[in-house]
């Protein structure tokens, strides 16, 4: 819970005047001293998203940025220290600003810029890696559920949403034309290991991983990428998410 004074400050920074009377001695007015404070503290928050949110910077542009991140920023200040916390409604934000009322594609975007923060936060956790499975009969393995790695996040866009947040991130090469389109694509975003990476899904990897994000068995998830995709090839597909670090831990069963 905030302290009443860091209220009344915010709201003297947001340009009311009367707001710190209760704190200050009679008839003083400190608002040439605020005027510095509100500067600073718009320059700090709008840094603090650009830094969060480069991709939909890179799409819009520095001066529209800047000047939604001063908006959002005096609508929702900022409710502890931690910056990366008072970004984390910017994507919801994003969906009910008028001037991105015909730019789609900037909320989905945003969020996927913030699943790139989180993951790069998450804590380390061990990676299963295909030796650790290798040899296992298949009916314990099918009947054994897979954990998901912490850092790990599953997205799924009726949209061209991954394509285009792959190719206006800060390490993109230049150039890339991508339009918005009506092209279903998934991709997850995890850290493994020491970077954060990102992996393009293909319809039956999204099927399976959300069964195992949801404590089904693996063979359940196998069904539910056949379902999918009759052609899913199951042991190239396993290989393939095992070699990216998707999974933590397979939790086998008790052998009877």
């Amino acid at each position: 819970m905030r302290e009443p004074f860091m209220d009344a400050f915010e709201a003297a920074l947001g340009g009311s005047p009367t707001a710190l009377d209760p704190w200050l001695a009679a008839g003083e007015r400190p608002q040439a001293g605020l005027w510095v404070y509100r500067n600073t503290t718009a320059k700090a928050r709008a840094d603090a998203l650009a830094a969060l949110y480069p991709t939909v910077e890179r799409l819009v542009g520095q001066d529209w940025f800047r000047d939604a991140a001063l908006i959002f920023g005096g609508n929702q200040p900022p409710a502890s220290p931690v910056m990366d916390a008072f970004g984390a409604g910017f994507p919801d934000w994003l969906e009910r600003f008028p001037p991105a009322a015909t730019l789609r594609y900037l909320a989905p975007v945003a969020r996927l810029d913030a699943a790139w923060s989180q993951a790069h936060r998450a804590i380390d956790a061990p990676v299963v890696l295909a030796a650790d499975v290798t040899g296992l009969p298949s009916a314990r393995l099918f009947g054994a559920t897979a954990r998901l790695h912490p850092s790990a996040h599953l997205f799924w866009f009726d949209w061209s949403v991954p394509s285009i947040w792959l190719a206006n991130r800060p390490d993109a090469e230049p150039g890339q034309t991508v339009t918005w389109e009506e092209t279903p694509e998934g991709l997850i975003i995890l850290r493994p290991r020491m970077d954060v990476v990102s992996r393009r899904l293909t319809p039956a990897e999204r099927a399976f991983l959300d069964a195992c994000d949801r404590g089904r068995s693996l063979g359940q998830a196998a069904s539910a990428a056949f379902l999918v995709d009759p052609a899913t090839v199951l042991p190239t597909l396993f290989a393939g998410l095992l070699g990216a670090g998707v999974f933590t831990a397979i939790d086998m069963e008790p052998s009877l």
